[in-house]
């Protein structure tokens, strides 16, 4: 009796076992010939976390796109970042949000590889604190960045940001003088992990 009770018992754990790996299979053939289109909306975003030595760092930054087409998306974002640096007692907090507009130009392996060029427009306001005393001050930035989306399933997809190509910084501190900085850097090969962010993407 113990000897076909477990038996069936075995028969029922493969079955679930086999029923499991084929709905896992399912979803990630899902994810082969995976198309935009017009109305198509997405959230991504990104999370950061650094600790240890002198420095701890927590960033995070979701978006919210929208689709024009197959191939046009504009949105709009929000960032959020915060570190603290012992050694010299430094507290930095940025808040930001702003605009984007993103253009998928490349698709591979079945159109899973979907690769972007995105331009983007923020404001931010950015709060330090050295030694007690803390200074607040307002951003503008812009840049153009290249990254890319793998569909894992027809939905859910991993972004990998590859480079800012170009980037725009200007800050107001309440005192002293405006400062502006412009990079532009179209070498991808040298920049190409320069720093990475890897997120999340999900369609609806």
């Amino acid at each position: 009796m113990k000897t076909k009770f477990f038996i069936l018992l075995s028969m029922l754990t493969f079955s679930f076992a086999n029923a499991q790996q084929e709905e896992v299979d399912s979803e990630m053939n899902s994810a082969k010939g995976v198309t935009f289109e017009s109305g198509d909306m997405f959230l991504e975003g990104s999370i950061k976390i650094s600790t240890g030595g002198n420095v701890d760092y927590y960033g995070f930054s979701p978006k919210f796109g929208y689709l024009l087409n197959d191939k046009v998306a504009v949105g709009a974002k929000l960032n959020y970042e915060s570190s603290e640096t012992e050694t010299t007692q430094t507290k930095v907090n940025v808040f930001g949000v702003g605009a984007f507009a993103r253009y998928y130009f490349l698709e591979l392996d079945k159109k899973r590889f979907k690769a972007y060029g995105e331009a983007g427009l923020g404001f931010g306001r950015n709060k330090t604190e050295v030694e007690g005393l803390s200074d607040t001050d307002n951003s503008v930035t812009a840049d153009i960045t290249v990254g890319l989306n793998y569909f894992v399933t027809k939905n859910i997809a991993v972004t990998f940001v590859l480079a800012n190509m170009l980037s725009y910084n200007s800050v107001s501190p309440e005192e002293g003088p405006s400062a502006n900085t412009f990079q532009l850097n179209i070498n991808l090969f040298e920049n190409i992990f320069d720093q990475p962010q890897f997120g999340l993407l999900y369609r609806f």
